[in-house]
């Protein structure tokens, strides 16, 4: 059963791949994405130091009113971060919803459509941010919470799936983009795999490394790891997109796009 199933996301992954061979620009989306939350998360966290929240947390007697305060920095970290990942997959998936419609699609139209669903991206990205900050703070309160988080977040990760592409083709609100997102309804497999490998091989081997004293052949080994992770999730984000977007089209319309269906077809049935 898992080596059909392991087989099914490989095939994914190749129809996902024929589309973005086609349409490499594909690829900015999730690279601007990753730029944009690296300088965006970077002002944050100097603004954390700047403000002291760190070495109040260190004190480890903090008052409600840093408590406060850490929530609801976290709170605005966690919006903005959402905010500028949904923008920019929003792009992408408006732009692949085109391509498989038979369109084609330029960045300016990609951006275009994304603005002009901004209110709800925004919309989205509280309701995201704030689902976020409440799993984040069970996850802190011992095993039971980290297992009960995790089992919500897994939930919440599968209902909110579509939620990109809906935005995108239909520029509903954030409510009832994630009902149809629900209603409607395998790459990252894929692609968190490869991940997961090379995380665990570097973070191995630079301890190994470390602990006999070669500490820059540690450092050369998280490069390298990087320089593997880095273009990995972002041709990995790229082709989520690109399924997430032929999955809508199936579920909304009831036929699936070319190249997509014996896999769709044989993983889910079409809304009635």
């Amino acid at each position: 059963m898992f080596g059909v199933r392991l087989a099914r996301s490989l095939e994914i992954v190749m129809a996902s791949a024929a589309i973005l061979r086609e349409e490499k620009k594909f690829l900015l989306f999730p690279l601007f994405s990753g730029l944009a939350v690296l300088l965006v998360g970077g002002f944050f966290v100097w603004d954390a130091f700047a403000a002291g929240f760190f070495e109040k947390l260190k004190s480890g007697a903090p008052d409600l009113a840093t408590d406060v305060n850490v929530y609801v920095w976290m709170f605005i970290v966690y919006v903005a971060l959402y905010f500028i990942v949904i923008f920019f997959n929003t792009a992408l998936a408006g732009a692949a919803i085109a391509k498989l419609n038979g369109g084609d699609p330029t960045i300016v139209d990609a951006f275009r459509l994304a603005f002009s669903r901004i209110g709800s991206i925004f919309g989205y990205a509280i309701i995201a941010g704030t689902v976020g900050l409440l799993l984040r703070l069970l996850a802190n309160r011992g095993i039971i919470g980290r297992i009960i988080g995790g089992t919500l977040d897994l939930a919440w990760t599968v209902v909110t799936f579509l939620v990109v592409p809906v935005l995108a083709a239909e520029g509903v609100g954030p409510v009832e983009a994630v009902k149809k997102s629900a209603r409607l309804l395998r790459i990252s497999l894929v692609v968190s795999g490869i991940i997961g490998v090379v995380a665990v091989l570097a973070h191995g081997g630079a301890l190994l490394l470390g602990g006999a004293g070669h500490r820059d052949l540690a450092i050369v080994v998280y490069l390298l790891a990087a320089a593997i992770i880095i273009p990995v999730a972002t041709i990995g984000a790229a082709l989520t997109g690109i399924y997430s977007a032929a999955l809508y089209t199936y579920a909304a319309a009831g036929e699936p796009p070319e190249g997509f269906g014996s896999l769709i077809r044989t993983a889910f049935r079409p809304k009635a």
